[in-house]
This record gives structure tokens, C-alpha cells and sequence, in this order.
């Protein structure tokens, strides 16, 4: 049988919750971010929504690749696709999904260090315990580690988690008990199929 890694799926009404309080948290802290930092691909989605909560213009990206799909990671967080702006004295707020480890977010700061900004600040929906590297603004605390799977990110970990069941499943049914059983990831039929469907096998 495959290891046991409890796995959750985070709706979209549970993202909206987590941006809407990390929004207060950082308003109540005076912090008034110039500008917002995605870190892609997961931080792309809390980050337009931060913009929108704290009515913020200015939005663009770096990309770290680190974790890979299904709970799958890389030694080191690499940079991928660095900053392209300019960022000289303004005070820039990070935004990634989930600080997990610490090593996506020290790389991130460590990078936009270099540009000479005014202010670096992270934030963060879910901070995990474990980490080396604390952000300064998370909504949730998961202090029993989990792998949190994204509703942007659904089929793609899910695909991930099927090509490692163990036995291979004989059905859609079955894949939807092992995935359960082994992952703890509870999938409507429906949607498991359509995953099917979109799987490079």
C-alpha cells in the first residue's frame, strides 16, 4: 500500500474567507503595501485578491518552484522567472498560498532584496508549523501537516495522487476509494472523471 499522507481540499469560499481576514490583519497592522508580489504559480490567485481587499493597483509576479504536484519537492526553491520591475523604496507585499517549509519565501526575499525596495513584508492563507521561515501575515495555522490542495490546483494534484495509488485502481469507483483511503481525498465521481479525462496516461 502507498504511504499514508492526509491530504485537504480548500474550496473557494474558504480562499475568500482566508484573504478577507489576512486583508484585516494586514490593515490593522498600519502596513500600506505599494505594491503586491505574487509568488507563482499559488500565490497568483490570493494575491489578486488582496489587491482587491486592500485596494491595491499595483500586482506582479515572480516564480519559485519548489513543491511540485502531489506533494512532490525539489531540494531547493529555485527561482525561475525572477522580478521584472521596479521596485526602488516602495514598500512590497509578498503573497504566496501556503508557507510551508519557509524556503519559497526566504528565496522570495532574498531576491527582491537586491532591487532595493523600501519595505519587504510576506503573507500567507495557511502557515504550517513546520516552517523555518515565518511570514509576517497568515490567516490559518496548520500545526498538524497536511499537503492543502488548492481548488486551482485540483486537477493537478489529484492526477498526481492517482499515478501513485497502490494497487492501481480497476475503476473510477475504486480510484475514488483508494484515494480516500490512502490520501483522504474526498472526490465527487463527476469531477474525478473529468480528471481522468484531462490525464496524460
Amino acid at each position: 500500500m502507498s504511504e499514508q499522507l492526509r491530504c485537504e481540499l480548500i474550496s473557494w469560499s474558504e480562499v475568500e474567507r482566508l484573504c478577507q481576514h489576512l486583508a484585516g490583519l494586514i490593515r490593522e497592522s498600519d502596513y500600506h503595501p505599494d505594491l503586491i508580489i505574487a509568488i507563482g504559480r499559488g500565490g497568483y490567485v490570493p494575491a489578486r485578491l488582496m489587491c482587491d481587499w486592500l485596494h491595491i493597483m499595483g500586482l506582479t509576479s515572480i516564480k519559485i518552484e519548489h513543491y511540485l504536484s502531489g506533494a512532490n519537492r525539489q531540494e531547493e526553491a529555485v527561482i525561475r522567472y525572477p522580478l521584472k520591475a521596479d521596485i526602488r523604496g516602495l514598500r512590497v507585499l509578498v503573497v504566496d498560498d501556503v508557507n510551508d517549509t519557509g524556503d519559497t519565501l526566504e528565496a522570495a526575499t532574498q531576491h527582491l532584496q537586491v532591487f532595493q525596495p523600501g519595505e519587504i513584508r510576506t503573507a500567507v492563507m495557511h502557515h504550517k508549523a513546520v516552517t523555518h521561515f515565518d511570514a509576517d501575515y497568515s490567516a490559518g495555522k496548520i500545526t498538524k501537516w497536511r499537503w492543502l490542495i488548492y481548488p486551482w490546483a485540483v486537477n493537478e494534484d489529484v492526477s498526481a495522487f492517482l499515478k501513485r495509488l497502490t494497487p492501481a485502481p480497476e475503476s473510477l469507483e475504486d480510484a475514488q476509494q483508494l484515494l480516500a483511503r490512502q490520501f483522504n481525498i474526498k472526490i465527487p465521481l463527476k469531477r474525478l472523471s473529468n480528471i481522468y479525462t484531462s490525464m496524460d496516461r
